[in-house]
């Protein structure tokens, strides 16, 4: 993460695209003038796109936009501005565009984005999916003392004060309203433990992993407009099969990316199904479902009966 306000200041020294052999050396204009962003601004122009947010990966609005607004200085830092990196994510293992500045050390790499909107969903799953952070998701979404310290528990930044900032942050701009009434304001609603509303379909939870159920006539590209989602998403967090053009009623359609494991340590097979409807119907990837039970391909049928190591 970006911890360090001042580094946010000084000149951006390259870019680097994975698999191409080019270097581009980026600075500001120096003639072009700068029109910063108050903190008031900055949530007029994301608070809709941090509650949209909330309601696929259950991370309060008021987080995410303290967290803008703090790595991000509104907005206003170069990294924000250039990159369209709101949270000072690093590369770890990133295979788009970067960006080299200095932060604890000196060089360091940092993701880039086509657009801002990226940032926040690259924001969402990078909480998601690192397990350090699985304990944020058992708080309640509009706990935001609660996510507060547990990000600074987590190590998201080194500051001995962000969790304060986050706070001060929220409780300044009232950003905990963007929580209690995400449904009123947008026509979502957020629950930890039930069901949540974005539309027409309805959001259920496996494993701690969102999904919808496919209706008569839904379409991946449909409900890629639905959740504003790219895509490529649809189609990564979910084992379908290459052979997979067209939704049927009743599948299964993850909104995050599935865990590698599950709560439950092993079961046993109900009825006739392949390791892919088994990544489906538990929420389980299916990479390391295959290498965990030594499968020989995701689609062999397996027989009722069948013990199935989930963990």
């Amino acid at each position: 993460m970006l911890r360090n306000r001042a580094t946010m200041n000084r000149l951006i020294t390259s870019i680097g695209v994975v698999g191409m052999c080019l270097s581009l050396q980026v600075k500001a204009s120096q003639d072009a003038p700068v029109v910063l962003l108050s903190k008031k601004e900055y949530v007029v122009q994301w608070k809709a796109t941090a509650i949209q947010q909330m309601a696929l990966y259950k991370i309060p609005a008021s987080i995410t936009l303290a967290q803008g607004i703090l790595e991000s200085g509104s907005g206003n830092s170069q990294l924000a501005r250039l990159g369209n990196n709101h949270f000072g994510i690093k590369c770890h293992g990133w295979e788009g565009k970067t960006m080299f500045m200095d932060d604890d050390e000196k060089g360091e790499c940092f993701r880039v984005y086509d657009a801002a909107e990226d940032s926040y969903k690259d924001h969402s799953e990078f909480l998601t999916v690192n397990k350090r952070y699985n304990a944020l998701f058992e708080l309640k979404s509009d706990d935001y003392k609660g996510w507060a310290k547990g990000l600074k528990a987590a190590g998201y930044a080194t500051s001995s004060s962000y969790a304060e900032a986050l706070i001060s942050i929220i409780e300044e701009l009232k950003l905990d309203e963007f929580d209690k009434n995400a449904l009123r304001e947008n026509g979502l609603v957020v629950d930890n433990t039930a069901e949540s509303e974005v539309s027409h379909l309805t959001i259920y939870s496996a494993n701690k992993v969102k999904y919808i159920i496919a209706k008569e006539g839904d379409t991946f590209y449909r409900i890629s407009r639905e959740f504003d989602m790219a895509l490529w998403q649809l189609y990564r967090y979910n084992d379908f099969g290459p052979k997979k053009d067209v939704l049927e009623e009743g599948d299964v359609v993850y909104l995050q990316p599935k865990k590698r494991r599950t709560t439950s340590k092993s079961i046993k097979t109900e009825s006739e199904l392949t390791p892919r409807e088994l990544s489906q119907k538990y929420a389980v990837k299916l990479e390391p479902l295959m290498r965990r039970n030594e499968f020989s391909s995701p689609d062999q049928l397996l027989p009722i009966g069948e013990k199935v190591i989930l963990r």
